[in-house]
């Protein structure tokens, strides 16, 4: 047989190979990621719909986001990753613009300057985009690179989340910042970085956290970590919302109160209970059975992610797919953490549940980015 006969024959395999996918496969949706999803954004509009206390507008303009974010999922899904590849660092300079933008022209809010109000264009917040290109650019850096990472590596790595992270720290917003950083060293972890540079790095962290503490921290800040330590410190006070969370979520017991029979939240005795803290409206109304059952379809996003990254072929994309499965449960265990009083309370909502439209069309973006890497990988046969 010829060269150019051998040549042929991933192409022939690949021909067959995509007679026999579903139509699913095809339309480039992961069916079981798709239903996982459906379900716990259907509840979450139950719980939020409690939580706003049947304020319609609210629900109505989050399934406006929620059509866009899956309009946007689908979009990213038929995209080959390959060609995503080509255009990160365009889109990593793009967001940069935005955060230096928020800073120069941004929309404050509650001591805030996180929003951009762009004509013709709902309010949005760039840094939230970041938590998805940052992963993408140092996936791109890393899978041109020999590994594992030397420390040139490393050090460029830490630039590329670093610059983002510390534009949407200062504006102030330490959780978003926290989670760009946490989802880019991910893939610098998933790279397969030596200990030795992972335990160096953790000891220099540890040595700043004195100089963050005197020169960095802002005194609301350094109260949240006083309220963590001794809430019923400050009862009616800074401690006020973990109390309150703390108390909705015992009082829901095993089977809970029953939907819209919430006591907390319903006489606004829980603040932010439609973003930060709507596990706490959703534990006080579904009891310890809704959450495990919101975790348990957690635990299945992110173990399909995990798969997705397992089976995978490139670098490129296994370092994207368990930097996304791997950020994503970052997300839920630091609101959860943070509700029941376990971690400070930073700011992190609970993922396809809480109220926001720029954090659910980010998170739907990156599960689109899954679908196309896992819908994609038989396509790739034939190149």
């Amino acid at each position: 047989m010829s060269i150019r006969d051998n040549n042929k024959q991933p192409s022939s395999l690949a021909i067959g190979l995509e007679r026999r996918r579903s139509i699913w496969e095809k339309l480039h949706i992961d069916l079981p990621l798709l239903c996982v999803l459906l379900v716990i954004i259907s509840f979450g509009l139950m719980v939020l719909y409690s939580a706003t206390d049947g304020n319609i507008d609210d629900v109505r303009r989050q399934a406006v986001f929620i059509c866009l974010a899956f309009c946007g999922m689908l979009f990213v899904a038929q995209l080959d990753m390959r060609i995503v590849k080509i255009w990160v660092p365009w889109m990593f300079l793009f967001g940069l613009g935005l955060l230096l933008a928020v800073l120069l022209i941004g929309d404050s809010s509650k001591g805030a300057q996180r929003w951009l109000d762009l004509p013709g264009l709902p309010r949005f917040q760039p840094s939230e985009i970041m938590k998805l290109v940052v992963p993408l650019s140092v996936a791109t850096f890393l899978s041109t690179k020999v590994l594992p990472p030397n420390w040139g590596h490393v050090i460029v790595t830490l630039m590329i989340l670093g610059l983002p992270a510390v534009l949407t720290a200062i504006q102030p917003d330490l959780g978003t910042a926290l989670l760009i950083g946490v989802s880019g060293i991910f893939v610098l972890l998933l790279a397969g970085i030596r200990w030795k540079l992972v335990i160096s790095t953790v000891f220099m962290g540890i040595l700043a956290i004195p100089a963050l503490w005197m020169f960095y921290l802002q005194d609301y800040q350094k109260q949240r970590i006083h309220t963590f330590l001794d809430p019923e410190s400050e009862p009616l006070g800074a401690g006020w919302n973990i109390i309150q969370s703390k108390t909705a979520i015992g009082s829901g017991g095993v089977y809970g109160k029953g939907w819209l029979n919430g006591v907390q939240s319903r006489l606004d005795f829980l603040p932010e209970g439609q973003t930060d803290f709507i596990v706490a409206v959703l534990a006080e109304e579904f009891g310890l059975v809704g959450v495990a059952f919101l975790l348990t379809l957690y635990i299945v996003i992110i173990g399909r992610g995990l798969y997705i990254a397992a089976v995978t072929h490139d670098l490129f994309s296994r370092l994207m797919a368990g930097s996304i499965s791997l950020t994503f449960f970052v997300y839920v265990f630091v609101n959860i953490g943070m509700v029941s009083g376990l971690l400070p309370v930073v700011g992190v909502p609970l993922p396809l549940v809480s109220l926001g439209g720029t954090s659910i069309i980010t998170l739907m973006l990156g599960f689109g980015i899954l679908m196309s890497i896992h819908t994609h990988k038989i396509t790739r046969l034939g190149y």
